[in-house]
């Protein structure tokens, strides 16, 4: 039996990550994946779907290539090539992380792999042998997928999730898409751009809902503005597939609806994958479809750790990663401290963008904190007027008494790149009047950050 110090079982950003850093550290490394390197996010996520946008946003360009005193005439899309360009971009990430397993010299195992109890680790291979490894410590980063509804059960064809939402062979006409989640809102972008009839149907109030009510709002303006159809506190209670579409029963405050289209995009969350992989049979504690862990990761069975999406913190991409780098230098016994779930990023990649960190206003609010509240629009922005990209703002939220800066929320071109200013900020426990004496170059989108904090303190120049 071949014998490690640390196994990780999956290889998406929390896998893979984990690894390479335990690598790093000196420790004996091997990942179990069942399908490509990369999981979820390399292959079916986060990279593919940001190609996917990038085609769109191109496209939208050169739709309106007079806004910018150009002339671009016959402009129209393949869709297959736009599908075939994202599919090759995640193969060429995959086909890295093979190339940073082969360097830091980590042993890729693949198959299925199931948990055993004594620290081990079954792997059937495809042509169904089954191997047994063995390890000091198991790193569980199974990942998740796409969450199924009762009323809405996917066949693959009409009713679909992410996976199939990428490499559809045929553009639908129209297509509902249900839940309006990061997922959700940047599929109704990219297949709006492209030009298919998108309604969106949101169970909650607002579209976006984590995010702050403002920033909801704004994106329902534009996406109206863009064409894309809304129906928010409206819940999809069954779908009929018998016919050569789809009809979709839809309930709202004014009564039941039927909506037609060629396509149902259900994007109502994630499902853990943690079934079948033997937690049972090891003993390892779960609830409500998560494993618990402590701040360290190590389940309630020493030896056995788990990482990312299968655990309570936000299941992003780049969480996964900070807790693996974490879990493995804490089994290094290096000094390390509890990850701040507080100050975890979010971004959507529709357009206008979405990034935020921090409490909301509401939030805020709710817990009592007497605030500071500074808005910057990019209407006021020379960068954003010059680029043709004016739609959004930056919102900032300060505590009035310590000046610390609670939340940051942003809505507009390119502001996913921006955020990390915010969250950087709020690690050094920088204060609202740090941030105005900062210096920002003009012109950029990123100045708004600083005119938001002015704004704040009743200091804004540009308003």
């Amino acid at each position: 039996m071949s014998s490690f110090d640390i196994i990780v079982l999956g290889s998406g950003p929390g896998g893979y990550v984990t690894a390479i850093r335990a690598s790093q550290l000196g420790f004996k490394t091997a990942i179990i994946e069942k399908e490509s390197l990369g999981g979820v996010c390399l292959n079916w996520g986060c990279i593919p779907t940001k190609a996917l946008l990038k085609s769109a946003q191109v496209f939208e360009y050169l739709k309106h290539a007079d806004d910018y005193g150009l002339k671009v005439e016959g402009v129209d899309k393949d869709f297959n090539a736009v599908v075939k360009r994202s599919r090759g971009v995640a193969d060429g990430m995959s086909k890295g992380v093979q190339f940073l397993m082969k360097k830091n010299k980590i042993e890729v195992i693949k198959g299925y792999g199931t948990l055993k109890a004594g620290k081990k680790v079954s792997v059937k291979a495809e042509d169904g042998t089954v191997t047994e490894y063995s390890a000091n410590n198991i790193i569980i980063a199974t990942g998740a997928r796409s969450r199924e509804l009762p009323s809405l059960p996917q066949d693959g064809k009409k009713i679909i999730g992410y996976r199939e939402a990428m490499t559809l062979d045929k553009q639908p006409k129209k297509m509902i898409v249900v839940g309006s989640g990061a997922i959700g809102i940047e599929f109704a972008y990219f297949y709006n751009s492209m030009g298919t009839d998108v309604t969106v149907v949101e169970y909650l109030p607002n579209i976006v809902p984590v995010e702050d009510e403002d920033v909801s709002k704004q994106l329902e303006r534009s996406f109206k503005k863009a064409g894309v159809k809304i129906m928010t506190s409206a819940e999809v209670i069954s779908v009929d597939t018998s016919g050569d579409g789809v009809k979709a029963t839809v309930k709202t405050a004014k009564g039941e609806q039927i909506l037609e289209a060629d396509i149902v995009l259900s994007a109502v969350g994630i499902k853990t994958n943690i079934e079948n992989i033997g937690l049972e049979e090891v003993g390892i504690a779960t609830d409500r479809d998560k494993i618990l862990v402590n701040d360290y990761y190590q389940t309630n069975i020493p030896g056995y750790y788990a990482i990312g999406d299968v655990t309570p913190g936000q299941a992003l991409a780049h969480v996964a990663s900070a807790e693996g780098i974490l879990c493995v230098e804490k089994l290094a016994n290096m000094h390390v401290e509890p990850l701040d779930y507080g100050n975890i990023p979010g971004c959507t990649y529709c357009s206008p963008e979405i990034a935020s960190v921090g409490l909301t206003e509401k939030q805020a609010r709710d817990k009592g904190i007497d605030i500071k509240v500074g808005k910057f629009p990019f209407s006021a922005s020379g960068k954003a007027q010059a680029s043709g990209a004016s739609d959004g703002f930056v919102k900032v939220i300060f505590d009035a008494k310590y000046g610390e800066w609670l939340g940051c929320h942003m809505i507009g071109a390119g502001v996913t790149d921006m955020i990390a200013e915010a969250v950087l900020g709020r690690k050094l426990e920088t204060t609202g009047h740090e941030v105005l004496k900062a210096v920002h170059p003009h012109p950029t989108m990123s100045e708004a950050v600083m005119e938001a904090v002015a704004a704040a303190y009743d200091e804004v120049i540009h308003l």
